[in-house]
């Protein structure tokens, strides 16, 4: 990068860790540590919401998304607004008046220990995998920006963040995301400038578009009800619902945000911000990969957008295959160029539709021919190069200045997220064990330390994860594959205990016993989309438990409400 844009780089990183350091000050009691001492405004919890989603993973996965599949992606949100409007009127007076530290505070009080100990266990595997890979998504770009050892960048990302979460709390961390929110959405918008920019002189956006839509990439509903296929309207709506639901409702990372607001109001109003605003964000970031896509239909792309792989397989004794099919490469990317000026210049002309789209295939299917390559020479099973597509877009195709800016929104989004995702750890770790079950009556400030240290374990185990987490497939599935395992069966204990007072704790516990079991099986041993896993795990969680709650001898407990 050029020098300027290390400045700007390190201007923003210097300016939020500051900032973070300088509001840990109200929090030497774990009441300020944990929740702010609940006194956050709304917008700031909503914005706070919807940062630690806008994470660098966002900006790094879903582009690629969009560059590879377009918006078919988007339908897996179309289910949140109806999860925000019924988690603000279930779910946040609960825990707002319950006075917990955690959501599972709240099951102890309803059903028994266990139970409580449990679905936390659940939660902290769930969420430290899946801080792992939002922490793998800033050190593919760092990786390829330094020409860096991977594992080598993820323990720069992983590690100082791991020990500023420290030193910040609850409150440092909301008022990072505000800041990141603003700057990543100005990076955003700035970017799709520079892509609307960089079209050919006689090509239009609407023309682009066109073309886009005749790839594929413009569809963003479809209504076939295929439980094999992951991203359709019916899976959004049912399955998303689902787990947004868990994840908004249940998650710990979600719930100690708008615990930390003023009241049970706000708290509503803050969930009801991503209600409004975001399907049309994510649509937008999308839309960012989508003329990604578009724009290297008339700028040459790499074979291979993996430059590190790209050189191994050069130097190998497959160079002489990869040089075949580069060539190749290079003629069908011709084709396809002059169908897309062909295309973009024609109008609605099926003929030219059908050719460019068949062009567009042929050249998936030698980048797809190069990427067995890649797997074959380097062992790495798992590869795919969509995480690499828009860091390699950031860093080689935007002017000085506007890389430094979105190098630094990607660096401070992971830093913000994988902070609130340490702090939420931390929280349930020594709030529903240390001090549940090994020392109940210790001081705020031995809490406080044990909590710092709890960070850092979850730190380097969120490290370790995301060695292995980029060579899994596209990161923003990932992370929902890895939450959809968790998510639907912690939901059916949350719906247990909220929703039938005859529930017992022993049916609570069986029957999360099942949904887990029930999950497992169908990830296994069946074609299923994840995203149904969580209707699957949240469905078995509520009938095995009813049931064992209509034969348990013991009364349900009510607890506050």
């Amino acid at each position: 990068m050029h020098p300027i844009d290390w400045i700007i780089v390190v201007l923003y990183l210097v300016w939020i860790v500051a900032d973070g350091l300088r509001r840990t000050k109200a929090a030497d009691k774990i009441d300020g540590y944990f929740l702010a001492n609940r006194s956050l405004p709304w917008w700031a919890v909503g914005l706070s919401v919807m940062a630690t989603q806008l994470s660098a993973i966002t900006l790094v996965g879903t582009t690629g998304q969009g560059y590879g599949d377009g918006l078919r992606f988007v339908q897996f949100y179309y289910g949140l607004p109806i999860a925000m409007i019924i988690l603000s009127l279930t779910v946040v007076p609960f825990f707002t008046n319950a006075k917990v530290y955690t959501a599972y505070e709240y099951l102890e009080q309803r059903f028994d220990a266990k139970t409580r100990s449990f679905t936390s266990i659940l939660f902290l595997c769930s969420r430290g995998m899946s801080c792992g890979v939002i922490i793998a998504a800033p050190a593919v770009i760092l990786s390829i920006v330094l020409q860096w050892n991977l594992a080598l960048t993820i323990l720069a990302i992983g590690a100082p963040t791991a020990l500023y979460t420290m030193f910040g709390g609850v409150q440092a961390v909301a008022w990072a995301d505000v800041k990141q929110m603003f700057v990543i959405v100005f990076a955003v918008f700035a970017t799709a400038a520079a892509l609307v920019a960089a079209l050919p002189d006689s090509v239009g956006v609407g023309q682009a578009l066109h073309v886009a839509a005749a790839a594929g990439r413009l569809r963003a509903f479809d209504f076939r009800f295929d439980l094999t296929e992951t991203y359709t309207f019916w899976s959004g709506m049912i399955g998303g619902l689902f787990l947004m639901l868990s994840y908004f409702g249940c998650d710990q990372s979600q719930v100690q945000r708008y615990l930390a607001a003023k009241s049970v109001d706000e708290g509503r109003q803050a969930l009801l911000m991503s209600a409004y605003f975001k399907i049309p964000l994510q649509a937008m970031i999308l839309l960012l990969g989508v003329f990604v896509f578009i724009f290297y239909l008339f700028h040459e792309p790499p074979m291979l957008f993996n430059p590190v792989y790209e050189n191994r397989v050069q130097s190998s004794d497959r160079a002489a295959d990869y040089g075949a099919i580069e060539k190749e490469f290079k003629e069908a990317f011709e084709l396809r160029r002059g169908l897309a000026q062909t295309l973009a210049s024609s109008g609605s002309d099926s003929a030219a539709e059908a050719a460019f789209a068949a062009a567009d295939r042929r050249v998936a299917e030698i980048r797809g021919r190069a990427a067995g390559l890649v797997r074959d020479v380097t062992g790495d099973r798992g590869y795919q190069d969509v995480n690499y597509v828009f860091p390699t877009f950031v860093t080689t195709q935007l002017p000085i200045g506007l890389v430094g800016l979105f190098i630094a929104a990607i660096f401070a989004a992971a830093m913000s997220s994988i902070a609130a995702e340490l702090n939420a750890l931390s929280t349930a770790t020594v709030i529903d064990f240390y001090r549940r079950h090994f020392k109940t009556d210790a001081t705020d400030e031995h809490y406080l330390r044990v909590s710092k240290l709890a960070t850092g374990f979850w730190g380097v185990f969120a490290c370790g994860v995301a060695m292995y987490a980029t060579a899994l497939g596209s990161l923003i599935e990932v992370v929902n594959r890895f939450g959809s395992f968790f998510y639907g069966s912690i939901l059916g204990v949350f719906m247990l205990a909220i929703g039938f007072r005859s529930a017992t704790g022993n049916g609570a516990f069986v029957g999360l016993i099942a949904g887990m079991a029930s999950v497992a099986w169908f990830a296994s041993f069946s074609r299923v989309a994840f995203l149904w896993h969580n209707v699957i795990g949240a469905v078995v969680v509520l009938v095995v438990g009813l049931a064992v709650s209509a034969i348990d001898p013991r009364r349900p407990r009510v607890g506050r409400a």
